[in-house]
């Protein structure tokens, strides 16, 4: 669990404490006769200010945790595709999908976001199915296809790709 995700449980605990115990107080004060019915209700509206920021903050603070638990998710199977692809140097696309438990367009979306952060070059052929690593030094003075030999054209930011055969590079 991250640290958010805590601290936003305890401050939700820590609020409802404090609303349990001022509740139980005023309740008991009005019983004993010591405090009218109007003051218990001033008592409950003074209690509820710090009852609400705490139980408030823990709210987006738990909320908050769980967005950066998400995002530090997609961060760590992007860094395993790329150890993945890097290690092996060329790996089928469906295999990297069953070993991560993702679909195949989850990682052809994954290697295209590696693309724009300018973390990863190489090029994969979507018929075959095959990632390739590559320097990104060989890739930029690329002038014909690896797989079939055709001219290829600059199709975006970081990516050259192939008319004839659809195979994608990726510069970094």
């Amino acid at each position: 669990m991250n640290s958010g995700r805590l601290i936003g449980i305890i401050l939700l605990v820590i609020g409802f404490i404090i609303a349990v115990i001022a509740g139980l107080w005023l309740a008991t004060q009005v019983n004993n006769g010591q405090l009218e019915t109007g003051g218990a209700l001033i008592g409950a509206l003074l209690a509820f200010i710090p009852v609400g920021l705490l139980v408030g903050a823990g709210i987006y603070l738990y909320a908050r945790g769980g967005a950066e638990a998400e995002q530090e998710s997609e961060m760590e199977l992007q860094r395993r595709l790329m150890d993945i692809v890097r290690s092996r140097g060329e790996v089928r696309v469906p295999d990297v999908a069953i070993e991560l438990g993702l679909s195949v367009e989850r990682i052809k979306n994954m290697v295209h976001q590696l693309v724009g952060l300018q973390v990863f070059s190489g090029y994969i052929n979507w018929e075959k199915g095959t990632l390739y690593s590559a320097e990104a030094s060989k890739l930029r003075d690329l002038q014909t296809c690896k797989n079939c030999g055709g001219d290829i054209k600059l199709t975006g930011k970081g990516v050259v790709a192939c008319p004839f055969c659809g195979t994608e590079y990726f510069l970094s």
